[in-house]
Formats: structure tokens, C-alpha cells, sequence
């Protein structure tokens, strides 16, 4: 008989308690949670960078202004979300940009 017909309970661990269940192919089969990466600045939508306001090797504070990124016919004001130094700027005024898209690199 295949393994893939048979239903095996398996054990999940949650706050240190274990709980047998049955693991659904959906479930198997997910993405897993990734941290937000601080060294990098990604479109958090789609849409046309109208503005690039740092160069790499700048010094930018927190809050400060990165880019315009205009989205469905609104501007979007770009910050840096830390202290850091800017490493590469990965887009040009006029370009599109898919959502997750790196559009500013950070030193480490």
C-alpha cells in the first residue's frame, strides 16, 4: 500500500506541547515564514519608481527618504526603515518594479 494513502498521525509542537494530527498536503506543502531581512528595501506593491533620492554609499537615518514609488495613481513615499549606509540602489526613475522587488540594499 502507498505511504501517501495511509493516514499517519504525526506529532506538532507548539509552546512545547506536543499534539498528534494529521499533516494535510496543503499544509505539507506551505511556505515558511521568512523574518524580514534588514539589509534590503523591497516594493511592497507593484508599480513605477518616479524618484531615487540616495546613491550608494550615502548615510541614511531612519525614516528618511529613499525613493517615490507611485502606485495606482498615488505616490508612495519610500523610507529607510533603520540607521544605515546604502550598499546599491537596484532601480532608475521610469522603472517598474514587481511587487518583492530589492529595490535598496544596505551595508551589513
Amino acid at each position: 500500500m502507498d505511504d501517501s494513502k495511509l493516514n499517519l498521525k504525526e506529532t506538532l509542537v507548539v509552546d512545547d506541547t506536543p499534539y498528534e494530527t494529521l499533516f494535510t498536503r496543503k499544509f505539507r506543502r506551505r511556505k515558511f515564514f521568512r523574518g524580514a531581512d534588514p539589509t534590503v528595501v523591497l516594493a511592497y506593491i507593484p508599480g513605477v519608481v518616479r524618484a531615487v533620492l540616495v546613491k550608494a554609499g550615502d548615510r541614511v537615518n531612519w525614516g528618511q527618504s529613499l525613493l517615490v514609488l507611485e502606485a495606482m495613481k498615488m505616490q508612495n513615499d519610500i523610507t529607510a526603515p533603520r540607521d544605515a549606509v546604502v550598499r546599491l540602489v537596484h532601480v532608475r526613475p521610469g522603472q517598474m518594479v514587481p511587487k518583492g522587488f530589492v529595490m535598496v540594499e544596505f551595508q551589513p
